[in-house]
């Protein structure tokens, strides 16, 4: 499962404390931070490295990098804007939880077969590494 969408402005802020209640940002992202992380945090440009779960707000998992065994790579602004927010407000070493609306994951369109239209959609990340 491939999290490419059209790239959207990301819309970074500064990395939230860990601990910290779930916090839901204007563009409907609802991020709760895990584990705060101690490096780099993200430009909207960085290529980062990521482990992560992907599942429905029932907890039915439709993804994970985990399972695969193997981090994924990908330039932050080329993924669907959930991820670009989400990620970019974390630092390396961090773990945080997004929950995506619709509109800032697949939309109306969904995703190959698996992912379905107007879907909201939880994922765990854990941020490993920008450049």
């Amino acid at each position: 499962m491939a999290l490419v969408a059209t790239p959207a402005p990301a819309q970074t802020g500064p990395a939230a404390p860990a601990g910290s209640a779930a916090r839901t940002l204007p563009s409907g992202l609802v991020i709760e931070m895990v584990k705060e992380g101690r490096g780099t945090q993200p430009s909207p440009t960085s290529t980062v490295k990521v482990h992560y779960r992907g599942m429905f707000p029932n907890g039915k998992e439709f993804d994970s990098s985990f399972s695969r065994g193997e981090p994924i790579e990908f330039p932050l602004n080329g993924v669907i804007k959930c991820w670009t927010e989400g990620v970019g407000m974390m630092r390396v070493g961090g773990a945080a939880r997004l929950t995506c609306p619709p509109a800032i994951a697949y939309g109306a369109r969904g995703a190959g077969g698996v992912i379905p239209p107007n879907a909201t959609l939880v994922f765990e990340v854990q941020l490993l590494g920008v450049r």
